[in-house]
């Protein structure tokens, strides 16, 4: 679903989910001040991304983001753009984000309040610091 949106603040209250949204934005943006936050629109997604990944050979406007928030009509979904030692750190973090579902790159929840916030910082953090021994 895509929302349209050509700000931040926009996609947040255009979301059918604001208020998650929000929260999961928030939460983000305190785990890893340290990525650049932006918009990241293509024609089939609006999304929050925060920091970037930019493998070699990859032209600069083409960078996908470190970590991305997409508002769904029926949950929200957070993607990972980063590995360790051959498994997603999905994978890893699994028994520690209270109510969710998972892809490989994706984790996706309903409700803000079925997380497990303090699991959710280390996770984001752990992505960043994961993000930054890639061989990119």
């Amino acid at each position: 679903m895509k929302v349209e949106a050509s700000t931040i603040e926009e996609l947040i209250e255009n979301s059918p989910r604001s208020a998650e949204l929000a929260e999961i934005d928030a939460l983000i943006a305190e785990a890893v001040p340290q990525l650049p936050r932006r918009l990241f629109a293509k024609p089939s997604i609006t999304m929050i991304g925060y920091g970037d990944i930019t493998p070699t050979g990859t032209p600069p406007d083409e960078a996908w983001p470190l970590i991305a928030v997409a508002p769904q009509k029926q949950h929200i979904s957070v993607y990972i753009s980063t590995g360790v030692g051959g498994d997603t750190i999905i994978a890893r973090f699994r028994d520690r984000l209270g109510r969710v579902s998972l892809g490989k790159h994706c984790v996706r929840f309903t409700r803000f309040d079925l997380l497990d916030q303090q699991g959710w910082r280390e996770f984001i953090r752990a992505s960043a610091v994961a993000a930054d021994s890639l061989p990119l």
